[in-house]
């Protein structure tokens, strides 16, 4: 399944929603995205499974860079 996670870079900063940036991950759960981003940094806003035409539209853009959990 892939995951798309919506997050700010610094969790001790206030979230300002023009600085929520995202990544995509290749996982079995949204408990294993959140376990593969523990050590990072990151205040973490959604975690949203992507499947269907809504994937096929992300997969279409050039910022779909996937990562494997």
């Amino acid at each position: 399944m892939i995951y798309k996670v919506y997050y700010q870079e610094n969790a001790s900063e206030v979230p300002v929603r023009e600085n929520t940036k995202s990544l995509y991950l290749e996982a079995s759960s949204e408990r294993e995205v959140r376990d593969y981003l523990k050590d990072r940094n990151y205040n973490i806003e959604y975690i949203q499974l992507l499947e269907g035409n809504y994937l096929e539209y992300e997969q279409n853009s050039p910022n779909f860079r996937l990562e494997n959990a």
